[in-house]
C-alpha cells in the first residue's frame, strides 16, 4: 500500500475506534442543530471513519474511499467550529487545541484528495 494511503487509513481507523472507546469528547462537539442524540452522531461518524479507512486501505476502493475521506473532513468541520466556540474562554492550552483544529482540516482534505489521485 502506498505510504500516504496507509497513513490516511491509519488515521481514520484510529479516530474511528476512539469514537467507540472514548465517545464523550466527540459527543461534546456534535452541533446541537443535528437531530437525535450526540452519541448517535458520534457512533455514526466513528462507523463512517472505519468504513472509509477500510476503503482507503484497499487498492480497488482507494479512490472512492479517499474522496469519501475528503467529504468527511468537510462534514466534520462544523464540529470543530463548535469546539472552538465552546472553548473560546478555556485555558490557553485547550483554546490552542480547539482553534488549531480549524486550519488542520485543509491539509487533511488535501491529503485525502492526493490519495484519491
Amino acid at each position: 500500500m502506498r505510504r500516504d494511503a496507509a497513513g490516511l487509513a491509519g488515521l481514520l481507523a484510529t479516530t474511528g475506534v476512539l469514537h467507540f472507546v472514548a465517545p464523550n469528547p466527540f459527543d461534546g462537539i456534535v452541533p446541537g442543530a443535528l437531530p437525535g442524540s450526540p452519541r448517535t452522531w458520534t457512533y455514526l461518524s466513528g462507523a463512517a471513519e472505519l468504513a472509509i479507512a477500510a476503503a482507503v486501505a484497499h487498492p480497488r476502493t482507494r479512490r472512492a474511499g479517499a474522496l469519501a475521506a475528503a467529504a468527511l473532513f468537510v462534514a466534520v468541520f462544523p464540529a470543530n467550529v463548535k469546539m472552538a466556540v465552546d472553548w473560546r474562554h478555556a485555558p490557553p492550552a485547550r483554546r490552542a487545541i480547539a482553534f488549531g483544529r480549524l486550519p488542520l482540516q485543509a491539509p487533511l482534505i488535501a491529503w485525502a484528495l492526493r490519495v484519491a489521485r
